[in-house]
């Protein structure tokens, strides 16, 4: 009796809050994208799924069918694949994910990780290093840890942002203080500025700010900057990586904050063990994306290519 019919196709699903990003390629067939949003009010799963098998039913016919797909969740979820919490969605939470992603593709292996570690994947396999941390930094901080080669996500995933940086610092959406997301991610960071000058800021008002070397600007992002290469040089004396990457649009969109996070770890370390050097992601907002695509490729067992192709 023959297994199943393979046809060398893999997909990613990069799920957000708002918005769902979809990528599928095979050997001869040009790629598929596609990115769309959850129906807007209270986030019902039924009606999420609803909208995610239309999705799903148009690129099965469009582009053709998959061996593998791999999901990127920001959701936590327990180890039998079931959503936890997931506050950009709290509707999800007792929502069976990995039986809802066989309903959808029963023809096909699937698999779920956090959105952090697969980012750190595939930034691992693009920076050709098998021992990474990456910190992604936006309206939250997330990140993930790649050891030999593989995520190491611990009983759940590696919760980079929750890191206490700061005992006495501000407090942080999951009611404890000075986790490095309230001291370092975008809103927190705005906040900081806004404190400062006196009046509201936004993320053009902060870069403008940097180019123009305002006082308030510049102490915002340091504080950011110094909190993050704490993190950066923390991680380091665990887990002794190659690289550190930082991404994410809040860090990706402001000039000189990465070399200065680089700067501020590089002055953090000790004799005999410097701290990890710093670079900026190479896939810029698309590192889960691609995580999620080489989750499906491992699935198929195909070997990933030590530099993934960077997705339009």
């Amino acid at each position: 009796m023959s297994g199943p019919q393979r046809h060398g196709g893999v997909l990613g699903i990069d799920v957000g809050g708002t918005k769902v990003a979809l990528h599928a390629e095979a050997p001869g067939r040009p790629a598929y994208d596609r990115t769309f949003r959850w129906p807007r009010g209270a986030a019902d799963p039924a009606d999420d799924l609803t909208v995610l098998a239309v999705e799903v039913d148009r690129l099965l016919d469009r582009w053709g069918p998959v061996d593998a797909v791999g999901v990127a969740m920001p959701a936590t979820t327990d180890t039998g694949g079931t959503v936890t919490t997931w506050p950009g969605r709290p509707g999800w939470a007792g929502l069976d994910l990995t039986g809802a992603l066989r309903r959808l593709f029963p023809d096909a292996a699937t698999a779920v990780a956090d959105d952090g570690d697969l980012a750190a994947l595939a930034e691992a396999r693009c920076a050709g290093a098998d021992d990474v941390v990456y910190l992604g930094v936006g309206t939250g901080i997330g990140g993930g840890v790649v050891l030999a080669g593989r995520p190491v996500p611990g009983r759940s995933s590696a919760e980079i942002g929750h890191m206490v940086v700061a005992l006495d610092g501000e407090r942080c959406d999951c009611d404890r203080h000075g986790c490095l997301q309230s001291v370092a991610s975008g809103p927190a960071t705005l906040r900081r500025a806004a404190a400062r000058r006196g009046g509201e800021v936004g993320f053009d008002d902060l870069r403008a700010g940097l180019d123009g070397r305002e006082p308030w600007a510049v102490a915002a992002v340091e504080e950011s900057c110094r909190a993050l290469a704490a993190a950066v040089v923390s991680l380091g004396e665990i887990l002794d990586p190659a690289l550190a990457i930082v991404g994410g649009g809040f860090a990706a969109g402001l000039p000189g904050f990465v070399p200065l996070v680089a700067q501020r770890a590089r002055r953090a370390g000790r004799p005999g063990r410097p701290a990890p050097p710093v670079r900026p992601a190479a896939l810029g907002g698309l590192s889960s994306l691609h995580g999620a695509v080489e989750l499906a490729r491992d699935l198929t067992g195909t070997s990933a290519p030590a530099r993934p192709v960077p997705i339009a």
